[in-house]
């Protein structure tokens, strides 16, 4: 396998001053499924923001071998405007492959229809958003990205709001996919009990990162990742 992303001594602070990461060293293999974990400000949504280029360190160095990236942002049903249908919403993230505007081409709407049925969601490709449960919309949310044909996917708590069968079935899904496409993916959770029998690594972030291994290996200790461990 080849390095997907590498991060060396990287640190970084807001405007404040305030440090939200401490010397980070990471490095991902292409085709990795790896599970960020960690407490509600211990850093893991700007850990991928950096690898995602969306933000730059303060020190040290992010190196991304990838350039197509798909990014699931946290709450990203909340940004919904308008009354789109999943096909609408889908094709929106087609833009990043093509970057004209006006009517898609064949091959852009064999690739939205391919996203839309790699989700499950054929049946349902016409329906308004508005109308499906809330982890059928994060499918369609999943699709967009997947429409793009991105190298690298990141997720930022993709299953909020969601009840537990439907976190395990997207968690399912993302395996799934994963191995089917090939693509190196990002999954940050401040719980990963949902997610830890399918990702082959995790990475506990607070601040630094305190635990980086297979998920059956962390210890007891850690499985609360709000646990103020010293």
């Amino acid at each position: 396998m080849s390095l997907a992303l590498r991060l060396d001594h990287v640190s970084f602070a807001y405007a404040a001053g305030v440090p939200v990461l401490r010397d980070v060293n990471l490095a991902v293999e292409r085709g990795e499924f790896v599970a960020i974990a960690g407490p509600n400000g211990g850093g893991k949504t700007t850990l991928v923001r950096l690898v995602l280029g969306l933000e730059q360190p303060s020190s040290g160095h992010v190196h991304v071998a990838l350039q197509r990236r798909g990014y699931l942002p946290q709450r990203a049903q909340t940004a919904i405007d308008a009354p789109l249908t999943v096909r609408e919403l889908v094709t929106a993230g087609r833009v990043p492959r093509t970057r004209l505007l006006g009517p898609l081409n064949r091959g852009d709407r064999d690739a939205v229809r391919e996203a839309i049925a790699r989700v499950g969601l054929t049946d349902r490709a016409d329906r308004r958003l508005t109308t499906l449960s809330g982890g059928q919309q994060q499918r369609a949310f999943i699709a967009k990205a997947l429409a793009g044909e991105p190298e690298l996917l990141a997720l930022d708590e993709p299953t909020t709001g969601v009840d537990v069968e439907a976190q395990e079935a997207i968690a399912a899904l993302l395996q799934q996919l994963g191995a089917e496409l090939g693509m190196t993916i990002l999954y940050v959770s401040h719980e990963f009990g949902a997610i830890e029998h399918v990702v082959e690594r995790l990475v506990l972030v607070r601040e630094r990162i305190v635990f980086d291994g297979e998920p059956t290996a962390l210890p007891e200790l850690w499985h609360d990742p709000s646990h103020t461990h010293a």
